[in-house]
């Protein structure tokens, strides 16, 4: 990465300026936070059509050993997932847990046969690549890709954008991974991504991410999307954001994360425990939790940012809970947010109230995700 006073450039720096994006410090890279279309259509614009993301800062390693069933039984080692039943050139949520059961960083992971593919958080990849080395090598080969760029096409019109660029896109389905030529670029691309919409994830060389770029924008429905609506993309999506939503001190089970935590590793399992952190998550999922992440939709126009308290009552009592994301839904056409309340109070419905600015303000514990999903299955 090219570097300009104390922030990084991903490799489509320049292309970002060039089309008008409005740049913001981010995990130590300059982004475009937005473009000239604004957040609101951005946002409305992924959900109708497709959009266009810069995802270059985040971390992109892959582990190598004598063999697949090798690298993954060292990575179960890191994290709470069935690593060895992934099948090949499909991919996983997961996160890397600590020794108090809280969450280090959340991550997806790939088997490519003869490897495993793992991206990662762009404030947490030094400590991520630190704590893989320390654990996995010299059995296990941690090496981090330097010279690829990651982009993401996201919306109900990315299918038919990358198809033109290569058919055989329309093929895979959510979770798939695949290798394919795009725009004579030899790219990476996994189906998913992280906006509720269907998707593509795609790994390409430094050198062709541009072009590669240029060639899909050059396309009626695909526009440039920016941080800002990445952000309110995913909230209405319920998908958490790491450092706000979940952190080292979240049990994943309190965030409602059990869905990411396969039999294999839970009591019971052929392969029980064996994570950092895995007694108090085991028990966590066997005893219940006192907080709960819930979805939460503000009743009037206001948002309700993060940080804001949440009480039982308009009046009197203490906080029983706090939101950790919030703003507006272009898509719900309201305030939405999400947060942690006491486990008694997370009943989808249950009035509750958040205090802004010394006045307290009505909202309803809401159904995560908060717009339906269409990932292609």
């Amino acid at each position: 990465m090219a570097e300009t006073g104390d922030l990084n450039h991903t490799p489509l720096f320049d292309l970002h300026s060039e089309l008008g994006a409005k740049m913001v410090p981010f995990a130590g890279y300059a982004m475009p936070v937005q473009y000239p279309l604004g957040v609101m259509k951005e946002h409305l614009h992924c959900r109708a059509q497709a959009g266009l993301f810069d995802v270059s800062h985040m971390g992109q390693v892959i582990l190598r050993g004598e063999s697949f069933e090798a690298v993954a039984r060292a990575f179960e080692m890191l994290v709470p997932m069935d690593v060895l039943g992934l099948e090949q050139d499909k991919q996983r949520y997961g996160f890397f847990t600590n020794d108090d059961g809280g969450i280090e960083d959340d991550l997806m992971f790939a088997n490519r046969g003869d490897h495993l593919f793992v991206v990662v958080n762009a404030a947490c990849k030094e400590a991520d690549i630190a704590r893989m080395k320390a654990v996995l090598e010299p059995e296990v080969t941690v090496e981090e890709i330097t010279d690829r760029a990651l982009i993401a096409v996201q919306g109900p019109a990315a299918e038919a954008a990358l198809a033109r660029l290569n058919p055989t896109a329309r093929d895979m389905v959510f979770m798939d991974v695949a290798n394919l030529e795009l725009a004579s670029a030899e790219c990476w691309v996994s189906r998913s991504g992280y906006t509720g919409e269907d998707g593509f994830e795609i790994s390409v060389p430094q050198g062709t991410a541009e072009a590669l770029c240029r060639a899909l924008l050059e396309m009626e429905e695909v526009e440039p999307i920016g941080l800002g609506a990445r952000d309110s993309l995913r909230l209405e999506a319920g998908l958490c954001l790491y450092g706000n939503d979940i952190d080292t001190t979240t049990n994943p089970i309190e965030a409602g994360l059990i869905w990411a935590i396969q039999k294999v590793r839970r009591a019971g399992g052929d392969r029980e425990g064996g994570f950092p952190g895995a007694a108090h998550i085991l028990s966590a999922m066997a005893e219940g939790v006192a907080h709960k992440r819930v979805g939460l939709l503000p009743q009037g126009r206001a948002p309700m940012r993060a940080g804001t308290p949440i009480f039982a009552t308009d009046e009197g009592g203490e906080p029983i809970g706090t939101v950790t994301s919030g703003g507006f839904g272009p898509s719900v056409n309201g305030p939405v947010a999400m947060g942690y309340i006491g486990s008694s109070y997370a009943a989808v419905g249950t009035d509750l109230f958040g205090e802004v600015r010394g006045k307290r303000m009505p909202l309803k514990v809401a159904k995560l995700p908060l717009i339906p999903a269409n990932f292609k299955r």
